[in-house]
């Protein structure tokens, strides 16, 4: 008589290496928080596509006795931001963290190469930095990430301290972020961030231009209504123009023949 195979496990632990975003919060207060993000995002509560996300306040140097964690989760949330996790908390607020359902994380942990980009709102009320020494000449040689493959929905690119060349372009849901400039040789679909550090003089150039998102040191426009005809699906450059307190973005075209 065959023997019968025993029934599969209901339950089995898998070890795996996911990727998640890495939010460096430098405030806990969510009315703040929710004015620096709504800058940041630009209103949209739909920017992201609930990807996981690790909340770390080793930035914040006196943490508060108490964090309102649902007020927090609830707005990250609203963005359709995942909080699974929290690093850098005192001791006294990681149980109320793990009460909220939030896992206590080490300090050193996703900090290898594979950990996402990390997304910082900016100060609910910054203070004004000293006068800064004139800037050195950029060198000749940049730092570039170059990415040949057609990055298809739910694929992100970040390229952390560098431009970022696409020569394959990229589709609707995708989405690229770089600190410094963005080329596109490509079709530009899905959503492009450029400056994510808040360089407002890095530009994004496309030369088939058709993104959902532009973005550049937090300023952003999108196109529910449609690609501006003199630059749909043609050659455009994207800059930041203005002062300092009223920037604004502009769509060029590009002359490419």
């Amino acid at each position: 008589m065959p023997s019968v195979p025993p029934p599969p496990k209901l339950v089995e632990f898998q070890g795996a290496n996911l990727g998640v975003l890495v939010v460096v919060m430098r405030g806990t207060e969510p009315a703040p928080l929710a004015d620096a993000l709504h800058k940041m995002m630009g209103g949209m509560g739909d920017f992201f596509s609930g990807e996981a996300a690790i909340l770390d306040f080793s930035p914040i140097p006196n943490p508060p006795e108490r964090i309102d964690w649902t007020g927090v989760l609830s707005l990250f949330r609203r963005y359709r931001l995942q909080p699974i996790g929290v690093r850098g908390l005192p001791a006294e607020l990681e149980a109320s963290a793990r009460q909220a359902g939030l896992a206590s994380l080490p300090a050193g942990a996703l900090s290898g190469a594979t950990a996402a980009p990390i997304l910082t709102p900016a100060p609910a009320a910054p203070t004004p930095p000293p006068p800064a020494a004139p800037e050195p000449e950029p060198s000749a040689a940049v730092k570039t990430m170059v990415v040949d493959r057609y990055l298809r929905t739910g694929q992100q690119i970040y390229a952390k301290g560098c431009d970022l060349i696409l020569v394959g372009g990229l589709s609707n849901g995708a989405e690229v972020i770089a600190d410094g400039n963005i080329h596109c040789y490509g079709p530009l679909r899905g959503r492009a961030i450029a400056g994510a550090q808040g360089d407002s003089r890095a530009r994004i150039f496309s030369s088939n231009f058709g993104p959902e998102l532009v973005a550049i040191a937090g300023v952003f426009r999108t196109f529910e209504k449609g690609i501006p005809e003199a630059v749909a699906a043609k050659g455009a450059q994207v800059r930041l123009s203005g002062s300092a307190d009223r920037q604004k973005l502009d769509i060029d075209p590009l002359q490419l023949d």
